[in-house]
């Protein structure tokens, strides 16, 4: 809705722009790599845990990597909106019931917040997002610089193409792909057709692999308790949702194009509480998440 000539991203297209145009109060996303569209609809979402919201009724992309969460106005309304979606229902049998809580403000001092040295080095990195850790540290947060583990992830990213023909098998097996429209190259058709080709020892390999990206995640959470980085920079996004960690993203401005931008912040899992209390934090210091699309404003 900010820009009527350009579509609102990904899978949950409607929700996002419903949400931002504030013909709903919240809205259910779905994101597998980068489909819950925040960012490009200026409004709040959590990406939880992966494991702890039902994905039951939504259609199946990627059963390891499939996780569904609320898009709102602000981080408290994503909050309200999780701790009542949240929990097993007996359908999805990969839930888990996990205690959630959002840390009150005395005790965000006790938690160690990072950022990824690098990522705000990046010569692509914004002034929007770099503004982000002067306010935090305006808020008397202690910043702590830190760099992701090295891992290849990119070489992990067909793990999703895998899966997803996987779950479109009756498509392409019944020749219902080529009634598809976007035929192109890398439409999702021919990804489909192009998975099949893929030996299933290769898919045990990259799987085994994911295990160590997991350990390597964990590792450095022993270490912190929510890192914060640019929403688009290098694999993270890819890897976060390899591993399942909860996500939130929220507006931070705007692009020359009069476009929102967005920051994420990270958590370890099951922690969302952790990544919902600091952004938050630096939420209720600014009111880019108060912003309107000029046609849909609030008189």
């Amino acid at each position: 809705p900010w820009d009527l000539e350009q579509g609102s991203s990904g899978s949950s297209a409607g929700p996002g722009s419903a949400t931002a145009a504030g013909l709903v109060v919240f809205s259910i996303g779905s994101e597998t790599w980068e489909s819950t569209p925040s960012t490009r609809n200026g409004v709040s979402g959590l990406r939880p845990t992966f494991g702890t919201v039902s994905r039951a009724g939504a259609m199946t992309l990627s059963w390891t990597m499939d996780k569904l969460g609320p898009m709102c106005r602000s981080v408290a309304d994503c909050a309200l909106i999780y701790s009542n979606i949240r929990g097993s229902d007996n359908i999805d049998r990969s839930v888990m019931d996990v205690p959630f809580q959002v840390p009150k403000p005395r005790q965000i001092e006790d938690l160690r917040i990072a950022y990824v040295g690098s990522a705000f080095e990046d010569t692509a990195t914004t002034e929007n997002d770099k503004e982000v850790l002067d306010i935090l540290r305006s808020l008397g947060i202690k910043l702590i610089p830190i760099e992701l583990p090295e891992f290849l992830t990119n070489a992990l990213s067909f793990l999703l193409s895998v899966e997803a023909a996987a779950a479109f098998d009756e498509l392409i097996r019944t020749n219902q792909d080529n009634e598809l429209v976007r035929q192109m190259r890398m439409a999702w058709p021919n990804v489909f057709r192009r998975s099949r080709y893929i030996p299933a020892v290769e898919y045990i390999q990259a799987n085994r692999a994911r295990v160590l990206l997991n350990e390597k995640m964990n590792e450095l959470f022993d270490s912190i308790d929510v890192y914060v980085v640019p929403s688009f920079w290098g694999d993270n996004l890819l890897r976060t949702n390899l591993s399942g960690h909860p996500c939130v993203v929220l507006p931070n401005g705007f692009n020359n194009k009069d476009s929102p931008t967005s920051i994420s912040f990270i958590a370890d899992l099951y922690n969302d509480g952790n990544a919902i209390a600091i952004a938050q934090l630096y939420q209720e210091a600014t009111s880019w998440h108060k912003r309107y699309p000029p046609k849909y404003a609030v008189e």
